[in-house]
């Protein structure tokens, strides 16, 4: 790490902007975050953290803050939710820590966040302006300018642009349209005291049904439990988040086992995403500027992977640095190039699963099969793409030897 005065721009207070923040202060710089909301905060329900994320965390500096505020899973489970017959089921016990050398768990976003703002906070060395939102960029050879909503022009040595699904950095180097799915995701949650006793799993469990799926766990100490269903809506959607009827979540959810229906029941209020991603690109970074998380790769919920790609590519971003310091043209090219094809498995593989866990009729049979009589060793392996991810290998180039 070499002591610098330059300042580096971040676009985005999320979980990807304070993860880039700290990636940046650890190779020396001072950071400069800005966020559109009044407050620096996080807003959502539960995540999934897998090993690979706990790496991620772990190499910024809150890995300890993380697992603190996290519950440690004893297996994943997937069910039929028209028969309730048990599809699949990966134990996160031992085995599985000592193969992937972390844990896997589930937590509350807000308190991934909270770690997160309390590492970069500790520093000393990040600065925060709320109520920002970045509208344009302009660069030189020197720097980076970018021009807010009031005309007030805020000057970096480089800017990551983490500044979500609807990136205005994004739209203005590459401005690709959405691909709205048309998938609705309900999210909530319940206390304990409220949430079924035959249900209360230590697991990430999932109900998979025609054209619609449920997700549960638990959260804080098992004192609450996330509870997120997911539908293929009758309308035309618009990407965005509104507020969510219980009259319209339960109209999707007929034919489904008793066990697994109770869900839908339970929130008082829900939160409503309207999904989307968009194609996969293979550019990211332009000049002195770079996409980061959802903002270079916005993907579907399905693989529970969107926050865990933003903690990698903090990293990576990170260690880019390290070999290429104060170089932003090579640090950025050799970033982009060793997450480019990883992040877009993701999203990939999240159209992909979203059509397995949704299916129906003859694929629905096919899917209550494809997992039949594996062992935990084979479930791993098939894993290792995913969560073999650490900062020893985060560099490494398609086609490089493994």
């Amino acid at each position: 790490m070499s002591d610098t005065q330059e300042t580096v721009l971040v676009a985005g207070g999320g979980i990807g902007g304070l993860a880039a923040a700290l990636a940046l202060v650890r190779r020396g710089y001072r950071v400069r975050v800005f966020e559109q909301a009044p407050e620096i905060g996080e807003i959502g329900a539960g995540m999934q953290l897998g090993p690979n994320a706990f790496h991620a965390l772990d190499a910024l500096g809150v890995g300890e803050l993380a697992r603190s505020r996290a519950v440690f899973t004893d297996f994943m489970v997937m069910h039929d939710a028209v028969d309730g017959a048990q599809v699949g089921r990966i134990l996160t016990d031992e085995r599985f820590r000592q193969r992937f050398g972390n844990p896997y768990a589930v937590i509350h976003r807000v308190d991934v966040h909270t770690a997160l703002l309390e590492g970069a906070v500790a520093t000393g060395r990040v600065d925060f302006q709320t109520s920002t939102r970045i509208e344009r960029v302009e660069q030189d050879e020197a720097g980076v300018t970018v021009i807010d909503q009031r005309g007030q022009r805020l000057r970096g040595a480089a800017l990551i642009a983490a500044d979500g699904v609807k990136s205005v950095v994004r739209a203005q180097y590459v401005n690709d349209p959405a691909r709205v799915t048309g998938h609705v995701v309900y999210r909530a949650v319940v206390d304990r005291a409220e949430f079924p006793e035959d249900l209360r799993w230590n697991a990430a469990s999932l109900w998979a049904g025609p054209k619609c799926h449920l997700v549960h766990y638990p959260l804080r100490g098992g004192e609450q439990y996330n509870v997120v269903v997911t539908f293929h809506s009758r309308q035309p959607e618009a990407w965005g988040v509104t507020e969510g009827s219980k009259a319209e979540v339960q109209s999707y959810f007929q034919g489904i086992v008793p066990m697994a229906r109770q869900l839908i029941d339970l929130p008082r209020s829900w939160k409503r995403w309207a999904t989307a991603d968009r194609d996969p690109i293979g550019t990211w970074s332009f000049g002195r500027a770079t996409l980061l998380g959802d903002a270079a790769h916005p993907t579907t919920q399905y693989m529970a992977q969107g926050a865990c790609m933003a903690l990698e590519d903090a990293v990576t971003l990170g260690e880019a640095l390290r070999v290429h310091p104060d170089d932003w043209t090579k640090a950025f090219d050799l970033y982009q190039r060793s997450r480019v094809a990883r992040t877009a498995r993701i999203v990939l593989s999240g159209r992909e699963m979203g059509r397995i866990y949704h299916a129906e009729g003859v694929e629905r049979l096919v899917r209550n099969q494809l997992w039949k009589g594996r062992s935990q060793e084979r479930f791993h392996d098939a894993l290792e793409w995913l969560y073999g991810w650490n900062v020893s290998n985060c560099l490494t180039q398609p086609g490089d030897p493994s």
